[in-house]
C-alpha cells in the first residue's frame, strides 16, 4: 500500500516541488485547496504533475474542514505549507495572516490529535521568526526569536504550537526553519522573482524600469527543490525535532540584481533600477544567515544548487515565458 501525504498550500511554490518529490518516492499525494471558483494550477503544470495529485477542499481558517479532511484521509504524513507568506503584505493583512498562519496550525494539530495521532506533521517555519535575533552573525536552532512583522509573529506562534503538541501529546511534529528558498515558480510579489521577471520585461521591451526597496538587505537564498527534500527527511527520523535549513551563505539583494541582469544579457543594471520607498518594510531585517549544522549532521542534507545557478535558472525561466508570450502575440495578430 502506498504511503499517503497531505500537503496544504499545494498551489504555492514549495507544494508542487514537494509533491513531485513525494510522487517520485511512490506516495499517494493529496493537495488541499480552498474553494476557489477558478484555482490556479500553473505551478503544478510547470512541473508536469497537476493530474497526479488528488485534491481535497479545505481552509486553514475553517476548523471543521480540517477536521473532516484528517478524519477522512488519516494520512501518514501532513506537510503544512499553507500560509499568507508575503512579509510586506502581512502588515496590511495582519488579521488573515494570523488566522491562517497561527490559528490554522492549532486547528490542524487538534484534528490530528483527535482523529489521526499516528500522523507525522511538518510545520513550515521561517527564518523571519529570528528577525533581529542575530547576535552571533548567524541563526541556528538556539537563536532567540525577534520577529519584525505580523508574518514573523504568526510563524512564532505556529512554531511553539507545534513544539507543544509534541511535548504535551507525544505527537510526531517537526518544525523546519527554512531560510529563503526560491525557484522559477516563486510568487511574483517576492523580491527575487520580481527581479527576474523585471529583467525579462526589460529584455523584451515591455518595461524600462525596475522598482525595488532595500538593496542592502542580505538573505541566505537556496533552491526550493532542494529544501523540500529536507522537509521529507525530517519526517523519516526516529524522533521528531526542529531543524534550521539553509545554504550557510548570504547575499545582498544588490548581488541578486547584478547577477540577474548579467544572465539577462543587459549591461549597466543601475540604468534600470529605481529605489522606491514604497517597497521598504516598516521594520527591516538587515541580514539572515543559516547555521544548518544539525540538518547536515542528522538528516544528511545539503543544498545542491548554488546561488549563481539559482539566479540563472530563474532568469532563464522568465525569459522563456516572455519569449513564448511574445511569439504568441505576433502569431495572433497575423
Amino acid at each position: 500500500m502506498a504511503k499517503t501525504a497531505l500537503i496544504t498550500g499545494i498551489l504555492g511554490q514549495d507544494g508542487p516541488y514537494l509533491a513531485k518529490f513525494l510522487l517520485s518516492k511512490g506516495y499517494k499525494v493529496y493537495g488541499m485547496i480552498r474553494r476557489y471558483s477558478n484555482p490556479n494550477f500553473g505551478n503544478l503544470d510547470f512541473l508536469g504533475i497537476t493530474d497526479k495529485v488528488e485534491y481535497v477542499d479545505g481552509d486553514m481558517s475553517d476548523e471543521s474542514s480540517l477536521y473532516n479532511i484528517v478524519k477522512a484521509l488519516r494520512p501518514l504524513e501532513v506537510y503544512n505549507l499553507a500560509a499568507q507568506s508575503f512579509v510586506g503584505r502581512s502588515w496590511d493583512l495582519a488579521k488573515i495572516t494570523t488566522e491562517v498562519n497561527a490559528l490554522g496550525v492549532l486547528y490542524l494539530l487538534n484534528a490530528i490529535k483527535a482523529y489521526s495521532p499516528m500522523t507525522k506533521f511538518y510545520q513550515a517555519s521561517t527564518s523571519e521568526m529570528f528577525g533581529l535575533g542575530n547576535t552571533k552573525g548567524y541563526q541556528d536552532e538556539n537563536t532567540t526569536f525577534h520577529p519584525r512583522s505580523p508574518y514573523g509573529i504568526s510563524k512564532v506562534y505556529a512554531f511553539w504550537t507545534t513544539v507543544n503538541f509534541r511535548e504535551s501529546y507525544g505527537l510526531f511534529t517537526c518544525n523546519g526553519i527554512l531560510f529563503n528558498h526560491e525557484s522559477p515558480i516563486r510568487g511574483i510579489q517576492f523580491v527575487t522573482r520580481k527581479i527576474t521577471d523585471g529583467v525579462a520585461k526589460i529584455k523584451y521591451g515591455l518595461a524600462n524600469k525596475l522598482h525595488l526597496g532595500n538593496l542592502d538587505a542580505k538573505r541566505d537564498w537556496g533552491f526550493a527543490g532542494d529544501f523540500v527534500e529536507a522537509t521529507h527527511l525530517m519526517l523519516q527520523q526516529k524522533n521528531p525535532d526542529d531543524y534550521v535549513v539553509g545554504t550557510g551563505e548570504n547575499h545582498s539583494v544588490r548581488e541578486f540584481v547584478e547577477l540577474a541582469f548579467k544572465y539577462g544579457g543587459i549591461p549597466n543594471w543601475k540604468k534600470y533600477v529605481v529605489i522606491d520607498p514604497r517597497f521598504k518594510r516598516p521594520a527591516e531585517v538587515p541580514e539572515l544567515l543559516a547555521k544548518g549544522d544539525k540538518a547536515r549532521k542528522v538528516l544528511g542534507w545539503k543544498p545542491k544548487v548554488s546561488f549563481d545557478e539559482l539566479v540563472r535558472m530563474m532568469v532563464e525561466a522568465d525569459l522563456k515565458r516572455y519569449k513564448i508570450s511574445s511569439k504568441f502575440k505576433i502569431q495572433s495578430s497575423k
